[in-house]
């Protein structure tokens, strides 16, 4: 099975059948994101007990490649510490955006299928704001964006 069919296998699989995907009762953190361009809204809550993310769930209305990105996102991020799961964060972000070489040292695991979407800038921002949002989370930070200077993507370009 080549990269490509196993990306759309993964994405088809956890958009249709999406893991952990509800409400968290009480979550000790939480945050809500949004991708205004496409319309993606996540609400993300976790419980973070002894520096160890024992609980997390996410709920929202997006497209396949973000729900698919926060079903994996959450089943990976489970059971690690806050440390961990903010470097998966970091390198996944890299990943997306093609400043991570898949093939050097990192601690993605499966979620490397997510390796070619940086070859569709119009879906990196979908894969990203689960992971956003989950950092924006374990800081505290209400609400996460996709646009202007809360886009972790977001750099200036001349004037525009």
């Amino acid at each position: 099975m080549n990269t490509k069919s196993l990306y759309q296998e993964v994405i088809l699989d956890h958009n249709r059948k999406p893991r952990n995907y509800g409400v968290l009762e009480k979550p000790s953190h939480q945050a809500v994101g949004h991708n205004p361009l496409c319309g993606d809204h996540l609400d993300i809550a976790l419980d973070l007990e002894g520096g160890r993310i024992d609980r997390i769930a996410f709920k929202g209305e997006s497209c396949a490649i973000c729900k698919a990105s926060a079903s994996m996102m959450t089943t990976v991020v489970k059971g690690k510490t806050r440390a961990d799961a903010e470097t998966l964060i970091e390198e996944f972000r890299d990943m997306a955006m093609g400043k991570l070489d898949v093939d050097g040292p990192h601690h993605l695991g499966r979620l490397t299928v997510f390796a070619g979407v940086r070859d569709l800038p119009t879906r990196v921002k979908c894969a990203i704001l689960p992971w956003h949002t989950l950092h924006a989370a374990l800081n505290s930070v209400t609400v996460a964006s996709t646009e202007a200077e809360d886009d972790p993507m977001h750099a200036a370009i001349g004037d525009a």
